[in-house]
C-alpha cells in the first residue's frame, strides 16, 4: 500500500501520461472557528495520451462524499490509501471531487491556529513538499503544472490572499466569497491560501512602467512590532538586483509577505503569496545578525519567484536547482546591491551556511548535491545542508570559474528558454556552457554528483633565518562514512593563499596569491625565499568549498590574536576551521576554549559572536573529557559574566553575552543575578530585560531549580501570548525534576495532542545537558517507542521527536550500541533510518573528540 508516498517512478508514469490544464477549487471555511473538517470541491481537467488509461490522483482527507469523472459518478470507494482511482481515461477529461478535508495543528496542509491575545482564528497553508492534497485533490508532483484558480468562502471581515491578487468580497451574511483569478502555470505545491483577520501594511514597487503592488501581514497582536519599512526596504533590494541579474521582469501579479503563526520553516515560497515564520516580526531586542537572517530569508523566497516558482525542478532530485541557487541569491545580492545594509553577508555565509554543509557532509548519509530521490519520503528529509548549503557554495565557485557575467547570461537565457515549465541539471549547465564556453560535465561530475568534502593543508618549510623554502598545498579525500554511497574524490580548486603578520598589534594581509589546485599536492613557488607570514591561511576569501587546516604555527598566532585581522572574513574562516578541527578530534575541546576567550573580546561581527557561543557550548556540553566538563562550562561561565558586564551598554554584545551567560550560569553568584535581572532587583546599564529576554532567564533558573510553577505562572500572566506559551513550555520541561521529564515525556510521546509549536518547546525544555542523570532512563524508552511515532504521526511532528528526543547527550559506548540494536531489528524506513543514523554520528563524534580531549588533558598535566 502507497499511503502518502509516492515513487519517482510512479510521478514519472503519469507525467508521461497526463497533461493538467487547470484546476477550479471552492474551500468553504465558515467552520474555522470551530476547527475539524471544512469542505473542499475540486474540478480538475486534464488530458491523457493514451485514452482507456488509467490513473490516480491524491488526496489526504477524513472522507470523500463525491468522485464524478467525465460525467459519471464513481464509487467513494475508489478513495482509498490517499489516492483516489481514476479508470478509463478519454483524451480530454474533467473530475469533480468533493471531500471533507482536515485543519491541522502540525504546520502541514491547511494549519489552524488560535491566538490566546484575541481569540481569533487564522490558517495559512504549506504544501512543500506534498501536501496541497491536504486540501484539494491534485496531482502532487511538480512536473504537472497547471492554472489554479481558488473560491473561498470564510468568515465575513476576514482577510483571504492567494497567489493572484485578493479579489472584493461578495456576501452580506456570517460569511463572504473570495473569487480569485487563475494563476499562471505553476505547481501545486507553491500554492497558497492564508485566512483570517491579519492586518496588513501596503505598498508598491515601481520600475518604469512596471508597478507590483506589494503587501505585508501579520496578526493584529503583532502588528505593534511590524517594521513594514524595513522589510519593504529589504523587498525593493530584491527587486532591483534580481531583475537586473536575471533580465526577466517579476513574473507574478503582486508580491504578498505574510508573518504567520506555527511556521516549521523558515520561509516558503508561495508563488506570490510568501509565508514566513512570524518570530521575524520581532517582540523584543534583537541583535543585527537577526535583522541579517531575515533580510537573508526575504531575498531568499524572492529568487525564488523566478528559481522554482517561474522554473521548477522537474523531479525532487533537482532540488538542489531551487534550494541552493536561493541560498546563493540572497548572499550575492546582500554583498552587491546597492545600499545593501549586510555588504559581509559572505562573512556570515562562511561562517554559518558552510559550517552547516561541511557538518553534514561527513554524515553517513551524505549524498551528492545533485541526491538520489526515489520517493516522497527521501525528499522530505533531504532539505539539509548540501542542498541548501553545499550547493551555494559551489554555485558560488561555478561564478569564480565561468565569470560572474557569463554565469547570469546563463541564467538569464535559462529563465526565457524555460519560463513556466520544468527543468533538470542538463538544462542549466546547458544555458551556462553556451555563455561561458566552457564544457562543464567534468565539473559537474567531480562537485555535483559525487558525495563528501576534501581538506586542504599546508606543507611549508621554512629555514633557520625565517624565510619560507617550500609552501605546498595537499589535498585530502577522506573515506566517506560508512553507509554513504559512493567514494571520495580529489576535486579541482580555485583558492587563494593569504599571507598575514602582526601590525600594531592587528593581522594584516600582506600578500595574496590566487592559484588551481589539482590532486594531492599543489606546489605553491610564490612564496619561497620570502619571510615566514605569523598567518598563512589557505582558501582565502571563501573561493572554494574545502575543510582548511592552519599549520602549527599559524595555529598558535590565530589562538592568541584571532581578533586581531582587520577583516571579518579571515575571521570567520579561521573561526570555523578551528571549529571543524575540534569536531574532527584535532583540536582539543578545551584549547577550542582557549581560542574562544582570547578571540571573542575583539570579534566585531555579532553574528560570529553568536555562532562562536553556540559551538563553544557545543564543544563544553559534546566534546569535553567529562572529568574536566564542569572546570571548562566554569570557565566559560564566568567569561561571559566578564564580557557581559564589560560589554558597552545597550549593543548587540551586551544582549548576546547576557543570552551565553543566561545558558551558562551555574555559581549561587551568577544565578542571583539572573533572578536579580528577572525581578528588577539588579540593572545592569543598557540591557534591556525585555519579554524575551525574561524568558531566557527564567528558562535557566527552571532548569536548575530555582523557579517553581509559581515563578512560570506569573511570567505567563505578563506574556499571555503564544510565544508565551510555549515558553512556559520549555520551563517546565525543563524543571531538574523526575515528574517534570516523565510529564513532558507523556505530553510528546505518548500523547498527540500538542501543536508543532508546543511540542518543540517541551523537547527544548526536556533536553537538558545538565541532567544527563535525569535523562538517562529515556534512553530505552525512546527505541521502544520511535518507530510506532514515525508511523502514526505527520512527518513534521515526527522528526521532530526522532532528533530532538535521541538520547544525544549519553556520550557513551551504551547510547551506540543500543542504536546499532535498533537498526538491526526493527526495519525503519529509509528516512527514519537516516535520521537515527545521522544522530549515531554525533554520538561517535562526540566520543572521539572527549578522547582527544582527554589526551590533551593528559599532556598538559604531565602524563
Amino acid at each position: 500500500m502507497p499511503g502518502t508516498n509516492l515513487t519517482r517512478e510512479e510521478a514519472r508514469t503519469r507525467a508521461e501520461l497526463l497533461h493538467v490544464d487547470a484546476y477550479d477549487i471552492e474551500l468553504d471555511l465558515s467552520s474555522a472557528r470551530d476547527g475539524g473538517t471544512f469542505r473542499s470541491t475540486t474540478v480538475v481537467r486534464f488530458g491523457a495520451s493514451t485514452p482507456g488509461a488509467s490513473t490516480f490522483i491524491d488526496l489526504v482527507a477524513p472522507s470523500v462524499s463525491e468522485i464524478v469523472l467525465n460525467g459519471e459518478s464513481l464509487p467513494v470507494g475508489n478513495f482509498s490509501d490517499s489516492r483516489i482511482a481514476l479508470p478509463a481515461l478519454r483524451a480530454e477529461n474533467e473530475l469533480r471531487v468533493v471531500a471533507d478535508c482536515a485543519y491541522t495543528n502540525t504546520g502541514e496542509g491547511l494549519h489552524r491556529f488560535v491566538d490566546p491575545v484575541d481569540g481569533e482564528t487564522y490558517l495559512y497553508t504549506q504544501f512543500e513538499v506534498p501536501d496541497a492534497r491536504r486540501v484539494f485533490a491534485s496531482f502532487e508532483q511538480p512536473d504537472l503544472k497547471a492554472a489554479f484558480r481558488f473560491t473561498v468562502t470564510a468568515p465575513t471581515g476576514w482577510v483571504v490572499v492567494s497567489n493572484s491578487p485578493t479579489p472584493a468580497p461578495v456576501g452580506e451574511g456570517a460569511t463572504q466569497v473570495w473569487t480569485f483569478e487563475p494563476t499562471g502555470r505553476i505547481s501545486s505545491y507553491i500554492t497558497a491560501l492564508i485566512a483570517g483577520p491579519y492586518v496588513g501594511v501596503f505598498d508598491t514597487y515601481e520600475n518604469g512602467a512596471q508597478s507590483v503592488p506589494l503587501g505585508v501581514y501579520c496578526r493584529p497582536s503583532l502588528r505593534e512590532f511590524l517594521d513594514a519599512d524595513a522589510i519593504f526596504a529589504v523587498t525593493r533590494q530584491g527587486f532591483d538586483y534580481f531583475q537586473e541579474k536575471f533580465d526577466y521582469p517579476y513574473p507574478f501579479a503582486k508580491y504578498d509577505q505574510l508573518f504567520v503563526p506555527e511556521f516549521n520553516a523558515g520561509a516558503m515560497e508561495n508563488a506570490g503569496a510568501v509565508t514566513l515564520r512570524d518570530q521575524y516580526v520581532f517582540r523584543s531586542k534583537v541583535t543585527d545578525a537577526a535583522y541579517e537572517s531575515r533580510a537573508a530569508t526575504i531575498l531568499h523566497e524572492l529568487a525564488h519567484m523566478w528559481f522554482g516558482d517561474l522554473v521548477t525542478m522537474e523531479w525532487w532530485n533537482d532540488l538542489w536547482l531551487n534550494e541552493s541557487f536561493a541560498t546563493f541569491a540572497e548572499a550575492v545580492c546582500q554583498a552587491e546591491a546597492p545600499g545593501s545594509k549586510w555588504p559581509g553577508s559572505w562573512t556570515t555565509f562562511a561562517n554559518q551556511m558552510k559550517t552547516w554543509a561541511y557538518r553534514q557532509d561527513q554524515l553517513p548519509s551524505t549524498h551528492p548535491i545533485m541526491a538520489e530521490i526515489n520517493d516522497l519520503e527521501d525528499v522530505m528529509v533531504n532539505f539539509d545542508g548540501i542542498t541548501y548549503a553545499k550547493g551555494a557554495s559551489v554555485l558560488k565557485q561555478l561564478v569564480a570559474y565561468v565569470g560572474q557575467d557569463a554565469f547570469f547570461k546563463g541564467v538569464q537565457a535559462y529563465f526565457k528558454r524555460h519560463a513556466w515549465g520544468n527543468t533538470r541539471l542538463a538544462d542549466l549547465l546547458g544555458a551556462l556552457e553556451e555563455t561561458s564556453g566552457r564544457d562543464l560535465g567534468a565539473w559537474s561530475k567531480a562537485w555535483l554528483e559525487t558525495a563528501g568534502i576534501n581538506i586542504l593543508r599546508p606543507e611549508l618549510t621554512v629555514a633557520a633565518d625565517g624565510t619560507v623554502t617550500s609552501l605546498a598545498v595537499l589535498q585530502e579525500a577522506p573515506a566517506l562514512p560508512a553507509g554513504a554511497k559512493g567514494e571520495a574524490v580529489l576535486r579541482p580548486h580555485r583558492i587563494a593563499v593569504g599571507a598575514y603578520d602582526l601590525q600594531d598589534g592587528r593581522l594584516v594581509r600582506t600578500e595574496r596569491i590566487e592559484l588551481d589546485v589539482q590532486g594531492a599536492r599543489t606546489e605553491v613557488p610564490q612564496f619561497a625565499g620570502r619571510k615566514r607570514p605569523a598567518v598563512l591561511l589557505l582558501n582565502d576569501d571563501d573561493l572554494s568549498y574545502a575543510k582548511v587546516r592552519l599549520d602549527e604555527a599559524s595555529l598558535a598566532v590565530v589562538t592568541e590574536h584571532l581578533g586581531a585581522f582587520t577583516d571579518s572574513l579571515p575571521r570567520a574562516l579561521c573561526w570555523a576551521s578551528a571549529w571543524d578541527m575540534t569536531r574532527d578530534g584535532e583540536l582539543a575541546a578545551r584549547d577550542y576554549l582557549t581560542l574562544a576567550l582570547s578571540g571573542l573580546p575583539r570579534e566585531s561581527d555579532i553574528g560570529v559572536v553568536q555562532s562562536v557561543h553556540r559551538q563553544v557550548r557545543a564543544a563544553l556540553d559534546l566534546y569535553t573529557d567529562p572529568v574536566w566538563r564542569e572546570s571548562g562550562l566554569g570557565r566559560w561561565a564566568a567569561a561571559a559574566e566578564e564580557q557581559l558586564r564589560a560589554a558597552e551598554p545597550g549593543s548587540d554584545h551586551q544582549l548576546a553575552w547576557a543570552r551565553a551567560l543566561a545558558s551558562v550560569a551555574r555559581t549561587d553568584g551568577q544565578l542571583a543575578l539572573l533572578a536579580g535581572l528577572l525581578d528588577g532587583s539588579v540593572e545592569l546599564k543598557g540591557l534591556a530585560v525585555d519579554t524575551e529576554l525574561r524568558w531566557t532567564l527564567l528558562g535557566r533558573l527552571a532548569a536548575t531549580g530555582r523557579a517553581d510553577d509559581a515563578a512560570i505562572d506569573a511570567e505567563l500572566a505578563r506574556d499571555r501570548t503564544a510565544a508565551g506559551e510555549q515558553h512556559a513550555a520549555t520551563c517546565r520541561a525543563a524543571r531538574p525534576t523526575a515528574a517534570a521529564k516523565a510529564g513532558a515525556w507523556e505530553s510528546v510521546v505518548e500523547s498527540d495532542k500538542l501543536t508543532n509549536y508546543v511540542q518543540d518547546a517541551v523537547i527544548a525544555g526536556f533536553v537538558q545537558s545538565d541532567q544527563r542523570e535525569l535523562l538517562a532512563p529515556y534512553t530505552a524508552k525512546y527505541f521502544a517507542a520511535v518507530k510506532d511515532v514515525w508511523e502514526s504521526r505527520s512527518h513534521e511532528i515526527a522528526q521532530q521527536i526522532v532528533v530532538g528526543l535521541y538520547p544525544a547527550l549519553q556520550v557513551e559506548q551504551a547510547t551506540l550500541d543500543a542504536t546499532d540494536a535498533w537498526l538491526a531489528s526493527a526495519e525503519p524506513t529509509p528516512a527514519l533510518r537516516r535520521q537515527v543514523v545521522e544522530a549515531r554520528d554525533g554520538v561517535q563524534r562526540a566520543l572521539r573528540a572527549q578522547a582527544a580531549d582527554r589526551a590533551a588533558g593528559a599532556r598538559a598535566a604531565g602524563h
